[in-house]
């Protein structure tokens, strides 16, 4: 159980932690929020939005906020997987003369990598980003590399531009914790912008660092959980599942296909770490409806029915929140 001295220290470290990346970024509070919550859940985040949005600068802010080791790649078509994870060179003793091969790490090696663009590699690309997200190791030539800790991935992708584009595998979105939505800027936030200018990280200084970040996640597992709680959200996935006896009653028209159990287990480690970031030692089922588009937007696939309607997966979430509460009325005076 986390006792408020504990969350009332989490609470200051992350309002620092905002403010730096306040100094850079304008606006997107909620984003950072949500990016948060993913870091301290031990998840990776998926940012989609269109160009010009500091996606990329989001992410480099926190990066250097966090005092974590920082590597971008910029995904393209001819990305390569050894050019993720790395290589094994042969190398010759200038002594002995005799050749060993050595390992090069990739810039996979980092404790917070933005794989930029992520939807512009090929998925044999994709697949060796996939051991690392999953696995926290990569494998050359049979033998295992295990990545440093923390380790992170938080991607961007374009929702616009196909051409040039392979969709992310189900396998693969499924691994991130979040899709977090970026939205344009409001009108006296773009106004800050213009006058800002170019942005200088220089401005941005380190208020936290591994053994700070470690500290903050273990005091989020320790958020309570309960039984009302964990039953809204394992209610919201097991209704989205078209063919099943609990599945709502338009999940069979307006749902191709829904959520896992990583879903339902996402969903609470999210809900902890939103109660953490509010101050709060239990997470309540306002946590759970909180999460539940950035957790489940990119677990459900809306059929064609739905979006012959103008359903998109967020409205389907919104739709199953409420049929949880339904089948959880506990959950509604919690």
């Amino acid at each position: 159980m986390s006792n408020p001295e504990s969350l009332s220290r989490l609470g200051e470290k992350c309002k620092k932690l905002k403010n730096e990346v306040g100094h850079v970024v304008v606006g997107q509070s909620e984003v950072v929020e949500q990016l948060l919550i993913a870091l301290l859940a031990r998840g990776h985040a998926l940012l989609t939005g269109v160009p010009g949005l500091a996606k990329t600068l989001m992410v480099s802010t926190l990066a250097r906020a966090l005092k974590l080791s920082f590597k971008r790649i910029q995904f393209t078509p001819d990305l390569m997987p050894s050019d993720i994870t790395g290589t094994e060179v042969l190398q010759e003793d200038s002594t002995t003369r005799q050749r060993t091969f050595r390992f090069i790490h990739g810039p996979v090696f980092t404790n917070l990598l933005l794989a930029d663009e992520i939807n512009r590699t090929p998925p044999k690309t994709q697949a060796a980003l996939l051991e690392a997200m999953q696995e926290k190791k990569v494998t050359i030539a049979g033998a295992d590399h295990t990545l440093p800790k923390p380790f992170f991935v938080l991607a961007t992708q374009n929702p616009i531009e196909q051409e040039g584009t392979y969709p992310l595998p189900e396998a693969q979105l499924d691994r991130f914790l979040l899709q977090i939505r970026v939205g344009y800027p409001t009108d006296a936030e773009e106004a800050q912008i213009m006058r800002q200018g170019q942005p200088d990280l220089s401005k941005v200084s380190p208020v936290m660092d591994e053994a700070d970040l470690f500290e903050l996640q273990e005091l989020v597992q320790g958020i309570a959980v309960s039984e009302t709680v964990l039953d809204f959200a394992r209610r919201i996935a097991r209704l989205s599942r078209p063919g099943t006896s609990e599945a709502a009653s338009f999940a069979g028209r307006l749902i191709q296909w829904g959520a896992g159990p990583r879903a339902s287990m996402s969903l609470l480690g999210a809900s902890r770490a939103r109660a953490a970031l509010h101050g709060r030692a239990h997470a309540t089922p306002a946590d759970v409806e909180a999460v539940a588009p950035s957790v489940l937007r990119h677990r459900i696939l809306p059929s064609y029915a739905a979006l012959g309607e103008g359903l998109d997966s967020d409205a389907l979430v919104a739709k199953l929140v409420a049929a949880a509460r339904e089948k959880v009325p506990a959950a509604l005076n919690s």
